[in-house]
């Protein structure tokens, strides 16, 4: 590559991530104002991010700008080392989320959830009580549970539904539990459970109740977290990738640099 080329891709690339990083450090400030404490939990590592894409761009734009081995040389360092932390990043993500599946059941058409089936950094995380005690805080703030009787207005609506793993085990006992379904949002506790599950003693009507304190909830929530970081991780090899290109280009404009200021 050219010292022209390479320096002209370098200066573009990090004009445009220092735009985005700007894009990230002002989603973060307003995530900031918010008084949701499920958001605000966020906040840190958004502003953080972005505060790191920032100053690699700037060290990289400034670098190739002045044709100056050193910054470049800095920026190199700096982007390697985030290479380095989103490999090991997307590796620890796929072996923790490389356990727990959903069970099916009959009459049903979504699955339920056990909380066993999940990596042993789940079960320590959701069983702290600290860590449960905030993230069952945002679960009730966010009301699925009582958005169900909106959403299914007939018992027969409801048992056709397809509801998300936190909606099926935070929101409802679990159907080893056996307690008959008067709509949505309630069942009928006086009868006799048909299961020893401590989820089935646990699982109360009332609104701030439903089975946020079960074992079904945590592994509904591990679910969850389990999609999300897949997600997450995809973007990150995606990332990786686009990333291992501009260091690849990066190093050719240092290199032009070094031989450029030795002539």
């Amino acid at each position: 590559m050219s010292t022209s080329t390479s320096i002209f891709v370098i200066r573009l690339i990090n004009f445009l991530t220092m735009l985005l990083a700007v894009g990230v450090i002002g989603f973060g400030i307003w995530m900031s104002a918010h008084h949701d404490g499920c958001r605000k939990s966020l906040t840190l590592p958004v502003l953080g991010l972005g505060g790191v894409i920032f100053v690699i761009s700037i060290v990289g734009f400034l670098g190739a700008w002045k044709n100056n081995s050193i910054l470049l040389w800095i920026y190199l360092i700096m982007l390697c080392l985030i290479l380095v932390a989103i490999l090991v990043f997307t590796v620890l993500v796929f072996i923790v989320t490389n356990n727990g599946s959903g069970h099916s059941v009959n009459g049903l058409r979504y699955k339920e959830y056990q909380l066993q089936d999940y990596s042993s950094w789940f079960l320590k995380q959701l069983n702290d009580t600290h860590n449960w005690k905030h993230l069952k805080s945002c679960l009730v703030k966010i009301d699925d549970c009582s958005n169900l009787s909106k959403r299914y207005k007939t018992l027969k609506q409801y048992k056709l539904a397809k509801l998300t793993p936190i909606e099926a085990g935070c929101c409802r006992p679990p159907s080893e539990c056996g307690y008959p379904a008067i709509n949505a949002s309630h069942y009928d506790l006086s009868f006799h459970p048909t299961s020893s599950s401590k989820d089935c003693k646990l699982y109360k009507n009332s609104k701030n109740g439903k089975c946020y304190n079960c074992d079904s909830c945590k592994a509904g929530v591990a679910q969850y977290m389990k999609t999300e970081w897949r997600v997450v991780a995809i973007f990150n090899v995606i990332l990786f990738v686009v990333l291992s290109i501009i260091y690849f280009v990066g190093c050719c404009a240092r290199r032009n640099a070094a031989l450029k200021f030795e002539s």
